[in-house]
């Protein structure tokens, strides 16, 4: 009771520090690690770094990001504007390239189109995050690319070696079938975790990847 308490406080007290976030309205639960966040912030980019905030603090081992993002008046922007804004932005980052389309619902953005790094979809999803007006972000762009499961899974292998968070003697693993990697194994803190996932991000051709990585708190 006392630790499920002690995670509870820290996220909490972390939200409070972090100066991204807006914490007056974000409840946090807790059991056993696996921390849900509920309420209302007010922009998308703090709905991300909330969820960030809180899988710094020790002791966490999962988040689950329940907040809803309830717009000021004075940052609601119509469809048109929302959509003639996001794909200017898209058009103005040149790591996006050239198909990447964002349509507008009441403030929910959908990204579509096709690239062939995953990486790059980040980059359209992060291109239209910050913009004013946006309530969420669906991105549905697809990776297209024929790869050979066996280079994946030597690129990510070598990505990890060569990484200064992760330990040597690390047993996480990468499987890729179906153009989806699933990394497994267990890792020590969420950077290490990050880490990770992210050199999975950068091989060519991955659709998506599954984390089933154990973070050991």
């Amino acid at each position: 009771m006392g630790k499920t308490k002690d995670v509870r406080a820290a996220v909490e007290a972390e939200l409070g520090f972090d100066p991204l976030v807006d914490s007056a309205d974000i409840k946090v639960m807790n059991i056993a690690g696996d921390v849900t966040l509920a309420g209302t912030v007010p922009s998308y980019p703090q709905y991300v770094q909330a969820a960030a905030a809180a899988r710094r603090v020790a002791g966490v081992s999962g988040v689950h990001n329940n907040l809803k993002v309830g717009l000021p008046d004075s940052d609601y922007r119509d469809d048109v504007q929302l959509i003639t804004a996001a794909n200017n932005a898209l058009a103005q980052n040149i790591t996006v390239p050239d198909g990447v389309e964002a349509t507008a619902d009441d403030g929910n953005i959908l990204l579509t189109g096709t690239v062939p790094y995953l990486t790059q979809r980040a980059a359209a999803e992060a291109a239209v995050s910050g913009l004013v007006g946006v309530r969420n972000v669906e991105n549905d762009i697809d990776i297209a690319y024929v790869m050979d499961p066996v280079d994946v899974d030597l690129h990510v292998q070598q990505a990890l070696d060569r990484s200064a968070l992760v330990p040597d003697d690390s047993d996480v693993k990468s499987d890729t079938k179906d153009n989806v990697i699933t990394l497994t194994g267990h890792v020590r803190t969420w950077a290490e975790h990050d880490a990770v996932v992210d050199a999975a991000w950068m091989a060519l051709g991955v659709m998506d990847v599954r984390d089933d990585l154990q973070v050991t708190v």
